[in-house]
């Protein structure tokens, strides 16, 4: 162990990333940045010859930076697992959605272990990141580590630590976003802080994979709840004719007690909407029920319907039904100004419009095209002048480079789910949380 410390302190050793999304590129990127010679893995072949050729896919990600490393040898790409006979540190980054019934899929995970039973060596430290539930660590990938007769903590090194990304987020990035550690041994976790040590600007060191496996789930189970809360206020703000953003605003000038969290149609992401899931299927195990994150999790799912309802409810005073109705969605990805669309409440608005016999088109300047069920739609051009034709427009994500003066003109009807036209007082507009 002192020698494979010693390698690490001296960045004599080879970093491995498992898994080149929005977790695993930037990650993989900071270590290239700081010296240590990373090779990045994917299942995907046509992400990593994009990667060789040093082409980004990733928006958080420096296009000039990738290149930089690529072209002095620093980080490389590949669908070959067997690198992992040569790498001293490996991060595994890889999804874990939900199945239908909302029960963890670590599909991605298992895949990775039955890699890591073929290529285990001695010396190898394991760094799990991807949102799981508790225990995962200690029960499927210690075994599989230890299958070969390696024992974790003296031989093989094994830790979780949870991914913290926030697509475009212009302040907290993989750098420098305290980074929350667990190692399943004294000896795991010193080793794994060592690694992180170099790219990550604060650690956080907890007792076990375990605490640290709920540190990330306790993260996002506060957001879901508070969204949910938030939401629900939204609902009875409409229905006591009370504007739900003045509330919200005032509130949030208590210097203390408070923490702003605004509604809108839905919950997206790869974060909010899966990982308390994760908590309450464990806890189910337990034959303990999750009521919290169960109940958010309902008013959450059903926002979208709710906007569908206020799209209705515009339409019909202008004796119009959504049936037949042209409407346009601004916005698709989960929040402003990403190209990520993963879980977007966007989609289940416009899946549901369809359903009711709408003829739904979208814009999102980040987004070209979408695919629903087994055919993909293109993202319209924004014509200001063109708005006139819908007879409903739907602000369903606020990004920034949207005109909202200018669709306000220029469109009959706006329902706006994010508050996005704030400032402006219009009869053509409807707010989700406000009376009217």
């Amino acid at each position: 162990m002192q020698d494979l410390l010693k390698r690490i302190e001296n960045k004599d050793i080879t970093v491995g990333v498992i898994g080149l999304g929005y977790v695993g590129l930037p990650l993989a990127v900071e270590f290239g940045k700081a010296g240590l010679r990373t090779i990045g893995i994917d299942i995907d072949k046509k992400r990593v010859d994009m990667l060789n050729r040093g082409t980004n896919y990733i928006q958080d990600v420096s296009d000039a930076e990738l290149k930089a490393l690529v072209d002095a040898g620093t980080f490389s790409a590949t669908t070959d697992f067997s690198s992992l006979k040569h790498i001293d540190a490996v991060c595994i980054a890889v999804p874990t959605p939900l199945s239908k019934t909302k029960d963890p899929d670590i599909t991605y995970i298992l895949s990775v272990n039955s890699e890591l039973e073929r290529y285990v060596h001695k010396n190898l430290v394991v760094i799990l990141e991807s949102t799981t539930y508790p225990g995962t660590t200690r029960e499927l990938l210690q075994p599989a580590l230890e299958a070969s007769g390696l024992k974790v903590g003296t031989d093989v090194f094994l830790l979780f630590s949870p991914e913290r990304v926030d697509p475009g987020n212009p302040v907290y990035q993989t750098k420098n976003t305290p980074k929350v550690i667990g190692g399943v041994t004294d000896n795991c976790l010193r080793l794994g802080m060592a690694v992180y040590g170099h790219v990550m600007d604060k650690l956080i060191p907890v007792s076990s994979p375990e605490a640290a496996e709920l540190t990330k789930l306790l993260e996002n189970t506060f957001r879901s709840i508070n969204i949910g809360l938030a939401n629900e206020m939204a609902i009875m703000c409409s229905k006591l004719g009370v504007n739900v953003w003045e509330v919200i605003d005032a509130a949030a000038t208590k210097p203390f007690g408070f923490m702003k969290f605004t509604p809108g149609p839905g919950l997206g992401g790869h974060c909010i909407p899966i990982d308390p899931h994760y908590l309450s299927w464990k806890m189910r195990t337990l034959d303990y029920k999750a009521r919290f994150i169960e109940l958010a999790s309902e008013i959450n799912s059903a926002m979208p319907e709710y906007v569908v309802e206020l799209v209705g409810s515009a339409l019909n005073r202008g004796s119009k039904s959504i049936n037949g109705s042209n409407i346009l969605l601004l916005g698709m990805a989960y929040k402003p100004d990403i190209d990520d669309v993963r879980e977007s409440p966007a989609l289940d608005v416009y899946a549901l419009l369809e359903a009711k016999g709408a003829k739904v088109e979208f814009h999102d300047p980040y987004v070209n095209r979408i695919k629903f069920d087994s055919r993909f739609e293109e993202s319209i051009k924004l014509d200001m002048k063109n708005l006139s034709q819908y007879d409903c427009v739907v602000i369903t994500t606020n990004h920034t480079e949207y005109d909202v003066n200018a669709i306000v003109e220029n469109a009959s009807l706006i329902i706006d789910t994010r508050n996005a036209t704030a400032k402006l007082k219009s009869e053509k507009i409807v707010r989700l949380g406000a009376s009217g």
